[in-house]
């Protein structure tokens, strides 16, 4: 699998991000393009999986990793209580524009029913 994209420039710190969260297995930083008021990427940093299609049973806790990251920054920043949505692209027509899987958390203010979040 190679790390030879936008996020695995990330996870080298070639490039700069906000980051706001990081364990052994897991990197959150801010989008560059926030489609709400808290916007926070999860994504593992030692497997680049393209999709979450591409996903093989042996690497699903990795979906857990990354959902649980997310629930743990939401707590430590103090917005659980008012709510958070997470949400995972999957391929071109549903917005995913960097092959290396991630999950978005987007908070702070109300969503409604239909929120985007693009990457």
């Amino acid at each position: 699998m190679s790390h030879d994209t936008l996020f695995g420039k990330i996870i080298r710190r070639e490039i700069p991000a906000t980051i706001v969260y990081e364990d052994e297995e897991v990197l959150g930083f801010k989008d560059i393009a926030p489609q709400a008021p808290v916007h926070v990427l999860f994504i593992p940093k030692h497997e680049a999986i393209p999709t979450l299609d591409d996903v093989q049973p042996e690497q699903a806790h990795l979906i857990g990793k990354l959902a649980m990251a997310a629930a743990d920054y939401a707590r430590r920043e103090g917005f659980a209580q008012d709510g958070y949505r997470i949400v995972m692209n999957c391929r071109e027509h549903a917005g995913q524009t960097v092959f290396h899987i991630h999950l978005h958390l987007l908070a702070g203010a109300p969503l409604g029913h239909f929120g985007t979040a693009n990457g």
